[in-house]
């Protein structure tokens, strides 16, 4: 054991105290929780509940180094660091070795150096009523709300001002009037995703609800178990009847409403409101209550295409599976993959066929991505570590078919195993 000695009670640490990855990996319950930050140790566990991203996000790298991930989601650390500091119990022993578990420090040494590159290279924070006409309407509609999404992801990420407050205003703008959903809602579910993606149980993007079985681990599982929601060796096919069409307009649109309602989230409740005050007032002269309704649905329907095919193209045919403690750079190659740069891609994705360079700087302005994507090629090249870059067809039909293979592991394992 370190110079910590023996804890008294759990979630104990007496300041000061020198610690080792032992007794820091030994707090990671819910209701005790430390995690590491430039080799300083920190008890989060009340702090956690507190977390403006979200208690979730913070508490997924409980008894972990969570330097990287710090490092990627907090654009001013001095503004941070009034908050860590009484948080602050200690420090790492001298002899122990700055990463945890089976993490690589040469790829993690790297990466700094990138990163720091990146940063002061591009000037991150210094560079943004017949039926034919109501066809036309909506789908002027449905990419008017798609671009205002990548919109608002930009503001939620914080890579368009300077200043965090700036970004957290027009985020709740860009979300709330322009789109009708909430600010909070999104941060705390998509900063999890940033955190762990592809994680099962920490990446809310892949809790399917029992509909799919994702990946090459679940399927297996489910299949061992007799676990059969759905006929899983067809979800391939009915992907098509309840994945792209119902994901925006029924999902997201009931899960928005409860947690703004359920947590009390006037605010964003007020800005969502905005938005369909402001959408009915304008269309019922036109269309009449019902027939804005319908409108309004069959926007949210293409729009909800439109999401889904671009967000999964880059995750879904991606390794997932249960943690595995990697290093940044690794978790987040494992989990992500490229879609080629073209003027169409780029408008049509908001910059997201970049979905490597975005996951390792999710603070970066999109604009700037192209320009850093060679040299995390290079880096990963050097480490032997997987850069995936497909044509949009490719990312596409990959969806489907990682649906397939996975369907096809589990009929296997339900059947003969």
């Amino acid at each position: 054991m370190g110079g910590g000695g023996q804890l008294t009670e759990p979630g104990s640490g007496r300041a000061g105290g020198v610690y080792t990855w032992e007794e820091v990996q030994s707090h990671s319950s819910r209701n005790d929780q430390w995690l590491v930050i430039d080799r300083k140790v920190y008890n989060i566990t009340q702090w956690a509940k507190r977390h403006p991203g979200g208690f979730r996000v913070i508490s997924h790298y409980a008894g972990e180094d969570a330097t990287e991930a710090f490092a990627a989601f907090h654009p001013n650390p001095t503004f941070v660091q009034k908050f860590l500091k009484p948080l602050q119990i200690g420090e790492l022993a001298a002899s122990e070795p700055s990463q945890d578990r089976n993490k690589n420090a040469a790829i993690i040494q790297d990466f700094h150096t990138l990163r720091a590159q990146a940063l002061a290279w591009l000037m991150i924070w210094h560079w943004g009523t017949n039926w034919m006409l109501t066809l036309l309407c909506s789908v002027m509609l449905a990419t008017a709300q798609s671009q205002a999404g990548w919109l608002q992801h930009d503001f939620g990420h914080l890579s368009v001002f300077k200043k965090s407050r700036w970004n957290h205003l027009l985020h709740k703008f860009a979300i709330g009037h322009l789109k009708g959903a909430s600010a909070n809602w999104w941060n705390h579910r998509h900063f999890q995703h940033h955190a762990k993606p592809n994680v099962f149980r920490k990446d809310p993007d892949v809790n399917m609800l029992s509909i799919f079985v994702v990946g090459a681990t679940q399927p297996v599982e489910y299949g061992i178990k007799k676990i059969k929601h759905m006929p899983y060796h067809r979800q391939h096919q009915y992907f098509f009847l309840v994945g792209p069409p119902l994901l925006i307009p029924v999902f997201f649109h009931i899960q928005i409403m409860h947690t703004m309602i359920s947590r009390h989230d006037w605010v964003d409740l007020v800005w969502s409101m905005s938005y369909y005050l402001r959408y009915f007032c304008c269309y019922i002269p036109l269309y009449g209550l019902l027939g804005s309704v319908a409108l309004i649905s069959f926007v949210r329907f293409l729009e909800s295409h439109w999401f889904v095919w671009v967000t999964q193209m880059n995750h879904l045919p991606m390794d997932i599976d249960h943690e595995k403690h990697q290093d940044w750079l690794t978790m987040q190659l494992r989990a992500t993959c490229n879609i080629e740069q073209s003027f169409f891609n780029d408008w049509f994705s908001g910059h997201l066929n970049f979905q490597i360079e975005h996951h390792l700087f999710p603070t970066m302005p999109r604009h700037n991505y192209h320009l850093v994507a060679p040299h995390v090629r290079a880096l990963c090249e050097k480490h032997g570590i997987p850069y995936q870059m497909k044509t949009m067809w490719q990312g596409l039909t990959d969806i489907v078919r990682s649906l397939k293979n996975s369907g096809d592991l589990w009929l296997d394992a339900y059947l003969h195993k």
